[in-house]
């Protein structure tokens, strides 16, 4: 897991979103907390720093999958609420990433609970791994059809 993470922009989402968005405001990068990095075929290489406005929230969960799809922590919280969940570019929002990050470090007992909180509050990047493996299995469904990935 990744406390306090930054967010690299996916090559579509700096394309379709972060470019216009510098078309209509010049400080769209400042005021998103992002800076860029360098350049990839004709395009910025953007991030967004950590922060409490940051799109992964303070937490994100990487496992190993072909899709590059992990679970995170958000700031839009109120989307919790909605029935329709599908907001996301891809990944999975997490409701209470503190509780999850919580079990899954319980068995590691330096990561005491105020340990965690400090982690996600902190401004600075920081990669812990679990001692052992845990198993992830994700359903996902939408319209009545349903996808198992593991």
């Amino acid at each position: 897991m990744v406390f306090s993470p930054y967010w690299n922009l996916p090559m579509s989402i700096v394309k379709n979103e972060a470019l216009p968005g510098l078309e209509t405001n010049a400080d769209y990068i400042e005021d998103h907390n992002m800076d860029i990095r360098g350049e990839q075929n004709g395009l910025p290489i953007v991030r967004q720093r950590p922060g409490p406005r940051n799109a992964l929230g303070r937490v994100k969960f990487i496992f190993p999958n072909k899709y590059s799809i992990y679970l995170h922590d958000t700031p839009s919280r109120q989307l919790f609420h909605k029935t329709v969940r599908a907001f996301s570019h891809g990944c999975i929002r997490v409701e209470d990433p503190f509780a999850f990050a919580s079990n899954l470090l319980s068995p590691q007992k330096a990561w005491t609970s105020q340990r965690i909180k400090d982690a996600m509050s902190s401004n600075s990047e920081q990669w812990v791994t679990l001692d052992k493996p845990t198993p992830v299995y994700i359903t996902y469904s939408h319209a009545g059809q349903i996808q198992l990935e593991t």
